[in-house]
């Protein structure tokens, strides 16, 4: 099994690019350059938003520079030069021209822009590719045949990955790349979207929206945005949900359980319906795909917890072969996993996979 890189907490010096340096400009659209995850391409821009989102290029020369304005600079980005140490990245709110790669020896070199953070740190507007010297941009190499999803909360965004003193919701502690959906998809060399948010529920979360309202989305913060789920089918799906609806469901006085059930938390049945439900949308957009019914490794998996139950009836009672259960053990420590316990998560289900998942 390969070992994975830690990116160390660092912040990446941003340097603007004089202007006599910008000798050619390759907008966003341009076919040389390829994409992961949910992207919206509107005024001449691409829109990164998800996290796991990516840039990714093959070009000529020594440095390259890009075209980025972010929402509120909450936003971080690994830069990721000939498949290298990760360095951390972030925008000014005003749109400039960054230095991404300088200094490097002559010839041929690859470049990914990985988005660590997820939506709620706003979004990022990427413009295109200043290319300086004699830089050029070399056709886009061939994407990898086997594509994974994740829908899942703030586990699988990588939340306070990196924060080890405490649960920080700072953007700078967050880091998808880490998180284990992010190992998984590279271990086997898949592509990957991770269609995720903090706090996010089936029946109920910390905030008005749920993953049966967000799942389908482009623009997660536009109920309009619909997305093309032609443009990405995973041989692969993994659902880690029901962390946060198993805290909100037995808080009476949350706003959020007041508006999803009144007064009255929801019974085992509706419990277990609501996740059956959600299963079928899934199996309903994706027919073929092998849907994983994942919990863990928070306090939804300490012994006694009803949860995994719940999720084991509801993927039962679809009588469909291709929907697995795998729950992660309880990690037994405080907040949200960090480096190493996203680590432990990554080859839990990559055991799993490799045990019942035919590619």
């Amino acid at each position: 099994m390969p070992k994975y890189r830690i990116c160390f907490i660092a912040i990446f010096c941003i340097t603007l690019l004089p202007a006599f340096a910008q000798n050619k400009f390759v907008p966003a659209d341009d076919a040389n350059i390829s994409y992961e995850g949910r992207i919206l391409f509107r005024n001449r821009a691409v829109e990164l938003m998800w996290p796991g989102t990516a840039v990714n290029i093959n070009f000529t020369g020594t440095g390259i520079a890009g075209e980025f304005k972010d929402a509120d600079t909450a936003n971080y980005y690994n830069i990721i030069i000939d498949n290298g140490n990760p360095v951390i990245m972030h925008f000014g709110k005003d749109k400039q021209s960054y230095k991404l790669a300088e200094n490097l020896q002559a010839g041929k070199h690859s470049l990914e822009i990985f988005k660590r953070t997820e939506w709620d740190k706003g979004r990022t507007w990427f413009y295109g590719f200043d290319l300086t010297g004699n830089s050029t941009l070399l056709p886009p190499s061939p994407r990898p045949a086997r594509k994974i999803e994740f829908f899942g909360n703030s586990i699988s965004c990588g939340y306070a990955i990196n924060d080890n003193a405490s649960d920080s919701h700072n953007g700078y502690y967050e880091n998808n790349y880490d998180a284990y959906p992010a190992i998984t998809a590279r271990y086997f060399n898949a592509q990957y979207h991770c269609t995720s948010k903090s706090g996010i529920g089936i029946m109920v979360s910390w905030f008005p929206l749920i993953m049966p309202e967000m799942y389908n989305r482009t623009d997660p913060e536009d109920s309009a945005s619909r997305w093309d789920f032609s443009k990405y089918t995973p041989d692969v799906v993994v659902i880690n949900l029901f962390q946060n609806d198993s805290w909100i469901v037995k808080l009476k006085d949350n706003p959020q359980f007041k508006a999803r059930f009144g007064t009255t938390p929801p019974t085992h049945g509706k419990i277990i319906n609501a996740y059956k439900n959600f299963l079928q949308t899934i199996r309903n957009t994706y027919p073929n795909a092998t849907i994983i019914c994942m919990l863990g490794s928070m306090d939804i998996t300490k012994s006694g917890s009803p949860w995994p139950g719940y999720v084991q009836k509801a993927a039962e009672q679809m009588h469909d072969p291709k929907i697995l259960t795998y729950f992660a053990p309880y990690k037994n420590t405080p907040g949200h996993p960090k480096v190493a316990e996203q680590k432990t998560l990554a080859d839990g289900l990559i055991k799993f996979i490799e045990a019942h998942v035919k590619w």
